[in-house]
């Protein structure tokens, strides 16, 4: 069984639990559609950006600012996995080495 799809016993389980508290499988959909949508990376990563240090910004700063120019218009909870993975790859591969760098660490150009 792959990762999402119950079981007919494991459904029925559910249907039962969520009737003896008294909540229908309707009442889950529309309590879901109540929440305002995820923000974009282009309006998150500001946000994000203004509520930590000055040196936490220096060390990911270049990394939000590519995350903004690949997924800026996206929500923040639409990219998969295997995306977030492939664009981890993109930056380790457009790095520059910084002379004072310790062994292993890198900077993206800008």
């Amino acid at each position: 069984m792959s990762a999402g799809t119950a079981s007919k016993a494991e459904l029925a389980a559910a249907r039962l639990l969520l009737s003896r508290i008294g909540i229908s499988p309707a009442d889950l959909v529309a309590a879901s559609s109540d929440r305002p949508p995820a923000p974009t990376f282009a309006e998150y990563v500001p946000v994000v950006a203004a509520a930590v240090t000055a040196g936490t910004g220096r060390a990911y700063g270049s990394y939000w600012k590519r995350v903004v120019e690949q997924w800026g218009a996206r929500r923040i909870d639409e990219p998969t996995p295997s995306e977030i993975e492939r664009l981890a790859e993109y930056v380790k591969m457009h790095v520059v080495a910084r002379r004072n760098a310790r062994v292993g660490a890198a900077r993206r150009s800008i």
